[in-house]
């Protein structure tokens, strides 16, 4: 995957493929610095149709006053206010919901994210046919205990779900609409939208980034974040690999441990059969118990596969459609109109 070092020039996006960029940004207690990233966002895009979509995440300082102050002011700007503090996953989905334009762009508000960066992500994304392009803050002006953990994580995300950018976590990122329209995030899962695009069939990139000291403020998040991160990746590669076919997880398990029991069970039977006792061996209970284990896991996936069908016509469709030629109704929705 090609990198470019960041460009100190601006270019121009081409009219041809691009309406204009929805800038998400969400927000929480940022008062020393939204004033200052808005000003960088407006001036970086003032060559480009743009909106700015700014989520207040529930901040308690001043700076959903200041933000209503911008919107009072700037046509541009669209404000969404949450109650309290909901997490950057539902700002970052309530900011996904109210985009209008074909391309789309996310970034922090703390001063740390370039906003310069983002046409050039746009021209890697249009130039190279991809659905979002993460930026990777490849010299990452963080203290070095941040910088530390977030390798690692970056490192095992890479690995697990197979997608090979080397920045999750990354808040600049540029995306084409049905990107957005079709990832759902809850919880935690800002973290891993570029996992959650590929699992969806997208092409994802990344390019080099430039990343700049925090502009005020202080960082919201901690060493726990890391923790919480674990349990979302597990959840992800779970939901992207297994979520319409868990019995192939759970299956899979239960026949290994069901196995391991039987040959286990079949050396004591050998045992036994030439007169040697095998009631009072530890080895007897380690291999009953990997057979029920085993067949507690397949019963498991039965179960979990019975659901996955059931929930199947009222969910969302397992796939995500590039392109329809002729788009004719099928014998079944036919049979379903009638109806």
């Amino acid at each position: 995957m090609r990198q470019d070092a960041p460009e100190t020039q601006t270019p121009v996006l081409s009219r041809d493929v691009f309406d204009g960029v929805s800038v998400v940004v969400p927000v929480f207690n940022e008062q020393d610095c939204i004033a200052r990233t808005h000003a960088e966002i407006r001036e970086a895009l003032q060559d480009v149709p743009h909106e700015v979509i700014y989520v207040d995440d529930g901040s308690t300082d001043a700076t959903g006053a200041t933000l209503e102050e911008i919107s009072a002011r700037d046509p541009a700007v669209r404000l969404v206010r949450f109650r309290r503090n909901f997490g950057k996953s539902a700002a970052l989905a309530a900011g996904f919901e109210r985009v209008r334009y074909g391309a789309v762009a996310t970034m922090d508000a703390d001063l740390q994210d370039d906003p310069r960066e983002i046409t050039r992500l746009l021209n890697r994304m249009f130039e190279e046919d991809l659905d979002l392009v993460s930026g990777w803050k490849k010299h990452r002006k963080d203290p070095l205990e941040k910088r530390l953990p977030s390798k690692l994580f970056n490192k095992t995300t890479q690995i697990l779900t197979g997608v090979e950018i080397h920045d999750f976590n990354c808040g600049l990122k540029v995306y084409r609409q049905e990107v957005v329209r079709e990832v759902t995030l809850y919880g935690e899962l800002h973290r891993y939208i570029p996992a959650l695009a590929h699992y969806r069939g997208f092409r994802v990139g990344e390019a080099i980034v430039n990343h700049r000291p925090r502009g005020g403020g202080s960082s919201k998040f901690g060493l726990e974040r890391y923790v919480r991160g674990m349990f979302d990746l597990i959840s992800i590669v779970f939901i992207g690999l297994y979520q319409r076919r868990p019995l192939h997880l759970f299956g899979g398990i239960g026949m290994a441990f069901s196995t391991l029991g039987f040959v286990i069970c079949a050396y004591l039977s050998v045992l036994w059969f030439t007169g040697q006792g095998i009631g009072d061996r530890p080895l007897l209970i380690l291999g009953v118990l990997l057979i029920i284990v085993g067949v507690q896991s397949v019963s498991l996936g039965l179960i979990a596969e019975l659901i996955t069908r059931t929930s199947y016509a009222t969910s969302d469709p397992p796939y995500s459609i590039l392109r329809e030629s002729r788009p004719e109704s099928s014998p079944m929705e036919e049979d379903r109109s009638q109806r």
